[in-house]
């Protein structure tokens, strides 16, 4: 060996350390999927090998799927608020809460079930999740008759609970499973399912719950609605303890790569939350977040008394109504991931939305009470596209200034401060409505989400995940590779 190797391999042992001086690198024998894994300069392995896995959309479409059958739930009282008022004999602020439930118990679980997820991963979560919701359901069924409502609360209550291992999900299972041109798209389509879920809790239970007289024959209708959302429920439980996956075997991105050799004992959740609380544009995000989606929960928990109060007799209209508005925000949270992968315009696009969501609601509140349903119909469609679409916008863009914190944490922040404000929102709405009608509580709206558009306008935008990437690769691309020995072994000097 000459003096020229002998000298690399020195400062290659000196850079990395005795133990660390050399990676072998052994290339699959099977491809499971597409390589996104970089080749050296000189023919070498990737140091950081990435792989993308065909997997990965079975994961996110299970995901879709349990956060579908949740989030039905959550509606599903609301919507027929006054056939439950008269079916259990209770207020209809009593009922309010079934839907203000998932709302409250979000708020104090929160952070400890972001510290399981990042102790234990997503498949011990995904498994809570989904065993909680099923238990909800079957309790539920258990509660149709008259004087059980404090059953029927309880059941309520275990979904709310599930939904605290549901809510914070898609970005962490994003990042974990798919490249940097495609968490948008897996980001979005993980909302997509709590939204599909929340259209499904707008149309099925109208129709499945008519509003009879009799309460024997109502009790036989809510009986068959909750089977049904039982052996949903059940089925997908089976589903995730067979098929769901903590993670693929190697990571999907170089930033994955990264924060996968982050050792365990490095890592500390409070202070990860510290450092979230310390920077100024997720602040921002996390309050503007809040009302925006604050404004969207108070709007759903109380659209069927809004509709009721200017077309009498119309609950399974207010039903498509807010059918409209989830399956039009379904559509906007589609279109706005792909665009963020094309284009990681993150603030431009947050911020045209939030605008529009703005300007949606003031057309909605000026057009509710003009007696013409179909007028209703289109100014609700405008107005969930743009306010159900930027869902998985602040996702994303959450996930972005906050790189490398766990996506959980994240996440889970934005979620409780949209759970405060929906609570909020919703109780005060509700008296507004009550004491002055529907056109003040719709403005009332309006106001927050004008403090939200302006505050949006200030967060400065430090996209930190794909700066990370970008210059990941750009180091790679200049790293020198010392030599190979003995087949795939490969040193190479690392300048990050």
């Amino acid at each position: 060996m000459d003096e020229k190797s002998n000298l690399e391999d020195a400062k290659a042992r000196e850079y990395f350390g005795e133990k660390k001086e050399e990676e072998t690198l052994k290339l699959p024998t099977e491809d499971p999927g597409s390589s996104t894994g970089d080749p050296s300069p000189e023919g070498g392995q990737d140091q950081h090998p990435t792989r993308l896995y065909k997997r990965r959309w079975v994961i996110v479409l299970l995901f879709s799927c349990y956060s579908l059958s949740n989030s039905y739930q959550w509606i599903q009282y609301g919507i027929i608020s006054n056939i439950f008022v008269k079916f259990y004999g209770v207020s209809s602020f009593t009922i309010d809460w079934m839907s203000m439930i998932y709302m409250l118990t979000y708020i104090p679980f929160i952070f400890p079930v972001t510290w399981l997820l990042d102790k234990k991963g997503l498949r011990v979560i995904a498994l809570v999740a989904t065993g909680l919701n099923c238990a909800g359901t079957w309790i539920k069924v258990a509660s149709a008759q008259p004087n059980l409502f404090p059953v029927t609360f309880l059941g309520q209550f275990c979904c709310s609970f599930a939904q605290v291992f549901i809510l914070g999900m898609p970005s962490r299972l994003a990042s974990v499973w798919f490249g940097s041109g495609e968490v948008s798209t897996a980001c979005s389509i993980g909302v997509f399912g709590n939204q599909l879920g929340i259209a499904i809790g707008f149309l099925v239970p109208p129709i499945l719950v008519p509003n009879v007289d009799d309460l024997g024959e109502l009790a036989h209708h809510i009986r068959i609605m909750f089977y049904i959302t039982a052996g949903v429920a059940t089925f997908l439980f089976i589903l995730v303890i067979f098929i769901f996956q903590e993670r693929p075997k190697l990571p999907p991105t170089k930033a994955q790569a990264l924060a996968r050799n982050i050792p365990p004992e490095e890592y500390s959740y409070l202070a990860s939350f510290k450092r979230l609380l310390c920077n100024k544009p997720f602040i921002l995000l996390i309050i503007s977040y809040g009302l925006n989606v604050g404004c969207f929960y108070a709007l759903s928990t109380l659209l069927n008394r809004m509709i009721i109060i200017h077309y009498e007799d119309q609950e399974v209209t207010a039903g498509r109504i807010g059918l409209t508005i989830v399956i039009a925000g379904m559509v906007g949270s589609l279109i706005c991931g792909f665009w963020l992968d094309k284009t990681k315009t993150y603030k431009q696009t947050t911020f045209a939305v939030y605008f529009m969501s703005l300007v949606g609601m003031i057309i909605y509140a000026a057009t509710l009470n003009l007696g013409h349903l179909w007028v209703v119909f289109i100014t609700a469609g405008a107005l969930g596209f743009f306010m159900t679409g930027y869902l998985p916008l602040g996702f994303e863009y959450a996930v972005e200034l906050t790189y490398p914190e766990s996506e959980g944490t994240s996440s889970g922040l934005l979620n409780c401060s949209a759970q405060v404000f929906g609570i909020i929102f919703t109780i005060s709405q509700g008296r507004i409505i009550d004491d002055y009608g529907t056109l003040e509580g719709n403005i009332f709206l309006c106001v927050f989400l004008l403090i939200g558009t302006i505050m949006t306008a200030f967060i400065k935008s430090d996209l930190r995940r794909q700066n990370t990437n970008r210059e990941t690769k750009q180091a790679e691309n200049c790293d020198i590779p010392n030599r190979k020995v003995e087949g795939a072994t490969v040193i190479r000097e690392a300048r990050f």
